[in-house]
């Protein structure tokens, strides 16, 4: 008799309206600053207004929109001090992650870690350098997750949804997808050797690596942010 298969639901229409907000939000489709009307929200996506309505508010909890008083919903701002936190938070959780992650990773995970560290790596175009972001975040997830203190996951992921929002604006005026795949490559070989102290150093590395470049980047004179 064959095995049957769990069925898992359907997203929600507000969990899908969430994720596609989301993803525009986090590759500046939708910009920092951009007002988000509801109705137009609503007919791009072909979704009810109660969805997305939902959905922003999600976002709000979330951090990445604002409500405003006779405006409906702005993209939040991004300004040095959010920056600064937000890196902060990693360089304080991401080491230990990876210190505690070490000598977790069989076979298996080693290749699935380094499949991400380099999936969507091509230099040059917008779409090229959010599919790479993409898989720097699910690979930041995947060491959380060895941890094995899910909670510290959990947290890693909403605070890598935020800096993968700084890192695209930062990456459109210095590209270091190389230098980071180059980066991951180190650190994966840290994991499987299980030495925690070298990869505890690695993350915090390429996470103070990571700030600089974006710091730099948001800070030129022609870049526009909020301070």
């Amino acid at each position: 008799m064959s095995q049957a298969i769990p069925f898992e639901p359907p997203p929600s229409l507000t969990e899908r309206a969430a994720a596609m907000l989301r993803g525009d939000i986090l590759s500046t489709r939708l910009a920092p600053g951009e007002v988000i009307s509801e109705a137009m929200a609503a007919e791009r996506l072909e979704l009810g207004k109660a969805p997305i309505r939902a959905a922003l508010a999600r976002l709000g909890e979330e951090g990445l929109v604002t409500s405003v008083p006779r405006r409906g919903w702005v993209v939040s701002l991004v300004t040095i001090r959010d920056i600064h936190e937000v890196f902060d938070l990693r360089l304080m959780l991401e080491p230990e992650a990876a210190r505690r992650a070490a000598g977790r990773v069989d076979a298996a995970m080693l290749q699935r870690l380094d499949a991400i560290c380099a999936a969507g790596y091509e230099c040059g175009d917008a779409a090229s350098t959010m599919r790479f972001l993409q898989a720097n975040k699910a690979f930041h997830v995947a060491v959380a997750d060895l941890s094995g203190n899910a909670r510290l996951a959990r947290q890693l992921d909403r605070l890598l949804d935020e800096s993968t929002r700084m890192l695209v604006l930062g990456l459109s005026r210095r590209d270091r997808t190389g230098e980071m795949a180059h980066e991951h490559h180190a650190l994966v070989e840290a994991l499987a050797l299980g030495r925690g102290a070298e990869a505890a150093r690695l993350m915090h590395e390429q996470v103070a690596e990571s700030r600089a470049m974006v710091v730099a980047a948001l800070t030129a004179p022609d870049a526009g942010i909020a301070i």
